[in-house]
């Protein structure tokens, strides 16, 4: 399990401890050894002020001279330096660990301790400094020349780090606060589950009866207003140091299964077991079998299934990709193992995974690892299966996750949006109970014809990463059938609309899910049709009398034009301009070839390459409407409609050389 179940108890030991202690050096590594290093550190730091060694705290960022001090030898110095920025390292203080590998760093003789750099750039993206943890961990690959381990960490962090930015650019639509009221306490808080209106979670807070911080499986009511009441044991082992947590109940909440611990020497001895529900008390636990507990291995933090026939579980025990690995096992009508399966390296790495949740009706799991990359320490992860063919799993990203240790899932069964999450974000030590608020949203709509305002049956809609350009999920409209899609996180997305015989559309989707309004058309999600050679007039092309200058107007309409060709990289168009009659024919000529060669020009500018797009003057020669009327008066009306600019779609394998479609 993680370091939290016995932080509080050594702390509390440590002031009577510390009245007989003569060498504080020494307890430090006989408490490093026996990887007690909360305790550790606490050594380390008082052989530290023994030799006044300058507190790191003190000066963050500033390199120290290196000297020794008071005739103590510069080896003691930088040793407890460095013993002390491992210790809290490995108890996961980042935060205090960071400053002391940096003197160490600034060291005379820090070639002694090779890793330095690398458990710095660890501390720094634990700590949210990613630029300079990468810089870090960059320049421990190009020195180091020892084990393809260390350098293959080094790596991960790295990747760890790039992750880590774009996430904190672009976060998950959710809120994660910290649970108010009775949930959280002095220790760590921990592994909810939710059954009606009762939770039940672990909790190290003080027992005090005992008047110690023992992990304990607590029961609180939905209101949230007494005290979490401790679950007994009948006929409990007299062994006081004996912890419990990670609770788990069968579908009938007559079973509770969870994991039991206690310490032998310096090893902490896992196994996961089992209790009857009886009237309102629960039976002795007894211990799962050998499929789920082999002798010799740890098993921990159990999981029953909503059809209460299968567990999955963490362990360590062999026939797993390595470290602690996530399992299953069916039950039998006694709630028995009768077998335990790995979930395969699909979902477990050679890193270790923990804390399992599996949704029946989506067949989603959630489970946290350290073996893919993330924002570092434990990160919670999703992958879509039937307990046995895998997805890849998904890294759930930012604020679901964190720098520090995200694990324990429990969704609030009102489904309401919200669910919860343990986690140390806010602690250097410990974990604690957090609730998650879900609030993605969804844009849909339907897509119509611009021209007939019919729904377009057999288009295709995608929503696309606006950053790395990929499709996250596509579909093919049915009759009458709308688009939606749901919006996980605060990157930009872009609606794409495509159908044969349409101009392909691309429309950006702001932050509250709202569709940005196209230029060219209408602001709802409609496709133009098109036919290959068939001009389309662009409305509202305006010039001065007798002028090709284009109107700031003309602009507006003309970069709905530029869209279209960037929407659409396969498309060419001839853009012609004609006039009315009024006028020599030579004159009308040059004045429409000049008016469309300034909308080239201006489309041009806007960054379309010229090879896809040229300009045409007609003239007077293509009336749509009659200039003058059978009695030989004008026809104001026909020639304003006369006064025309056209866009048309040119077969793809056309050629243009000065103008003329080859």
């Amino acid at each position: 399990m993680k370091r939290f179940f016995t932080l509080l108890f050594l702390a509390a030991s440590w002031p009577a401890l510390a009245q007989y202690v003569q060498d504080y050096k020494a307890e430090g590594d006989r408490a490093f050894v026996n990887k007690d290093y909360y305790e550790a550190a606490y050594y380390y730091l008082k052989a530290a002020d023994g030799l006044k060694i300058t507190k790191a705290v003190d000066l963050p960022y500033q390199s120290s001279s290196g000297k020794p001090q008071n005739g103590q030898k510069p080896g003691d110095q930088l040793y407890i330096k460095y013993k002390l920025a491992d210790s809290y390292r490995l108890y996961e203080n980042y935060l205090e660990a960071e400053p002391w590998y940096y003197q160490v760093l600034n060291d005379a003789q820090q070639t002694n301790y090779p890793l330095a750099r690398l458990w710095y750039g660890i501390c720094l993206r634990a700590n949210q400094h990613f630029d300079e943890a990468i810089k870090q961990l960059e320049q421990f690959k190009n020195a180091y020349k020892g084990d393809a381990s260390s350098l293959a960490l080094a790596e991960k962090e790295i990747r760890n780090c790039l992750f880590a930015k774009e996430q904190y650019a672009f976060p998950a639509s959710i809120d994660v606060k910290k649970l108010k009221g009775k949930w959280n306490s002095d220790g760590s808080n921990y592994a909810t589950i939710k059954r009606d209106e009762n939770y039940w979670f672990t909790s190290s807070r003080l027992i005090k009866n005992d008047k110690r911080h023992l992990n304990r499986i607590y029961h609180l009511a939905n209101n949230n207003t007494a005290e979490p009441e401790i679950i007994r044991f009948q006929d409990e082992e007299g062994r006081k140091e004996i912890e419990y947590g990670t609770p788990s109940m069968d579908p009938a909440g007559k079973r509770l299964y969870f994991t039991r611990w206690y310490k032998e020497g310096s090893k902490i001895v896992h196994a996961i077991y089992c209790s009857e529900r009886q009237g309102e008390a629960w039976s002795r636990p007894r211990k799962l079998n050998s499929n789920v507990n082999p002798e010799g291995f740890s098993a921990i933090q159990p999981f029953i299934t909503a059809d209460g026939r299968r567990m999955l579980f963490v362990s360590n025990k062999p026939g797993g990709q390595g470290a602690n690995d996530l399992w299953i096992c069916n039950l039998d009508e006694q709630g028995n193992p009768t077998n335990s399966l790995n979930l395969g390296p699909e979902i477990n790495t050679a890193m270790d995974e923990q804390a399992p949740y599996y949704e029946e009706n989506t067949h989603r799991l959630i489970y946290s690892s350290r073996g893919f990359t993330g924002l570092g320490g434990f990160d919670f992860f999703e992958s879509f299966g039937d307990l046995g063919n895998w997805a890849a799993p998904r890294n759930m990203g930012y604020p679901m996750n964190s720098a520090k240790d995200d694990l324990y899932f429990c969704p609030n069964v009102s489904h309401d949006g919200r669910f919860f999450i343990s986690s140390d974000r806010e602690s250097d030590c410990c974990l604690e109970l957090f609730e998650v608020t879900d609030k993605r949203y969804f844009v849909s709509g339907h897509l119509m014809d611009c021209s007939t305002q019919k729904v377009l049956t057999g288009a295709t809609v995608s929503l696309v990463d606006s950053i790395s350009k990929q499709t996250v999920k596509q579909l093919t409209l049915a009759s009458d059938a709308p688009y939606s899609f749901r919006i996980d996180t605060k990157r930009p997305y872009k609606l794409l609309f495509e159908k044969s015989g349409y101009f392909t559309k691309s429309v950006p989707v702001d932050g509250n899910g709202k569709m940005m309004a196209d230029t060219l058309y209408q602001p709802d999600a409609c496709l133009q049709p098109f036919e290959v050679g068939k001009p389309i007039v662009i409305q509202n092309i305006l010039y001065d009398y007798n002028m090709a200058t284009l109107r700031q107007e003309s602009k507006t309409v003309l970069d709905g034009i530029a869209t279209i060709l960037n929407d659409n990289p396969k498309l060419k168009i001839e853009l012609g301009a004609h006039t009315d009659s009024v006028g020599s024919e030579e004159y009308n000529l040059q004045l429409s070839q000049k008016r469309a060669q300034s909308c080239v020009d201006y489309i041009i500018s806007k960054g379309i390459p010229m090879d896809r797009i040229f300009a045409r003057g007609y003239g007077e020669a293509k009336p749509i409407e009659p200039n003058s009327l059978p009695d030989g008066k004008d026809n104001a009306d026909g020639r304003q409609l006369n006064r025309r600019t056209e866009f048309t779609v040119l077969k793809t394998d056309v050629v243009v050389l000065n103008g003329i479609k080859q």
